[in-house]
């Protein structure tokens, strides 16, 4: 593994942030550096990484949820969505990302 954050590779750090604590896309996105929507895509890689090492950690998500309405049964919890289904609100929480 890297010994420095200008070693490690985007997907490296980010998954050592959600390694400390829990972070929304936003956060992330401010933290490494890249936009958001590259965020979602690279999360998605993190997720595969940590499964696939089959070691004690687990890529943990709390799910988008609706400001409004309390909705939170979103279909892709790694996604960002604009609207709830339930109340056609755009007030979203963004999903938060965990590795623990």
């Amino acid at each position: 593994m890297p010994t420095s954050d200008d070693d490690a590779t985007t997907r490296e750090r980010i998954a050592a942030a959600l390694r400390t604590e829990p972070h929304g896309a936003t956060a992330l996105s401010a933290t490494v550096g890249v936009p958001k929507s590259a965020v979602y895509q690279h999360l998605n890689h993190v997720a595969r990484s940590v499964e696939s090492a089959g070691d004690s950690e687990q890529f943990l998500v709390a799910p988008p949820e609706c400001r409004d309405c309390g909705f939170d049964r979103f279909d892709d919890p790694l996604n960002n969505p604009s609207r709830c289904p339930e109340c056609r609100s755009e007030r979203i929480a963004e999903p938060q990302f965990v590795i623990e």
